[in-house]
């Protein structure tokens, strides 16, 4: 482990030996439950720094906070068949992480995949599951969405600056993020790519891409309701983008139908998925985690 920044990284196996990586923000108390957060497709812990950073430090409610990159993502390992590179496997790696950590039970805030990811939790570990964030994902993922994805994923051109990077970024996602600023777009490249002397590389393994290439956008992707329905006795709040292709709103009126204490937060000015640091959403999330429960063993 070693201190940088405000976190700890820690290292851990999965079950079938690779390398992962975590950070861990702060140390908490025993009265509010640890935030485990979980990233994007290909994304990685620094999606989560500032708000990861905010929590921790919250003066009346320090939480510890761990994010995990996922195999083949940020300093975790790559794993030589790609086709591990799925929502069951990844799941289970979170799970080793947090039993590395001694954490039997947390509040979870998944972005996009990372709420795929917790869809899968609720089936094979509900009791870890004490209060959710869903960051722009549900249990119905819109073709529509996907097919953008594989378009910028499969297209993307290497950049020889982060200047560069940034301008790709903002020509791929301008039109959906009309609300960002000079500084989060600089802070979405900076999580993005990781520096090799001083040249933007994304910070993921070339063949998870393959992932949505082998996808079959003719066909609807398997809904999630059996697993969302898992978390009815769960707090739950929905973070959507106002420009998503992703989650729909009729995805939305149906999870709030099926979950009738869920609470909905637009986001106007951004696509998919919402950065969390930006605007009020950082309190809003707090004021959610602060009302959500506190763990069962103090």
């Amino acid at each position: 482990m070693a201190e940088s920044d405000g976190f700890t990284d820690f290292f851990y196996a999965s079950k079938d030996g690779l390398r992962l990586h975590g950070r861990v923000y702060g140390g908490g108390n025993q009265a509010s439950l640890p935030v485990v957060c979980l990233p994007g497709l290909t994304r990685n812990v620094r999606d989560f720094h500032e708000l990861a950073l905010f929590l921790s430090s919250d003066a009346e409610t320090p939480r510890k906070v761990v994010t995990f990159d996922y195999r083949g993502r940020g300093a975790s390992a790559y794993d030589p068949n790609w086709k591990n590179y799925n929502i069951v496997t990844e799941a289970d790696d979170v799970l080793a992480g947090l039993d590395a950590l001694g954490i039997s039970e947390a509040a979870f805030i998944g972005t996009s995949r990372g709420g795929l990811i917790i869809h899968i939790l609720a089936a094979i570990r509900p009791s870890v599951l004490k209060s959710v964030v869903f960051n722009d994902i549900g249990p119905v993922v819109e073709a529509a969405g996907l097919a953008h994805i594989r378009s910028y994923l499969e297209n993307a051109a290497p950049a020889a600056t982060f200047a560069q990077a940034e301008q790709a970024q903002r020509a791929i996602h301008g039109a959906d993020f009309p609300a960002l600023c000079d500084d989060d777009w600089k802070r979405m490249v900076k999580a993005l790519y990781r520096d090799e002397d001083g040249r933007p590389v994304a910070d993921y393994d070339p063949a998870l891409v393959n992932t949505v290439i082998a996808l079959d956008l003719r066909q609807a992707l398997p809904a999630m309701w059996e697993q969302f329905d898992a978390l009815a006795r769960v707090p739950v709040t929905v973070v959507r983008g106002e420009n998503t292709r992703l989650l729909s709103r009729e995805t939305v009126a149906e999870m709030e139908r099926r979950h009738p204490g869920m609470e909905t937060v637009g986001v106007a000015g951004q696509g998919h998925p919402p950065m969390l640091e930006t605007g009020d959403l950082p309190e809003r999330i707090a004021r959610f985690l602060a009302h959500a429960g506190k763990p069962t063993r103090l």
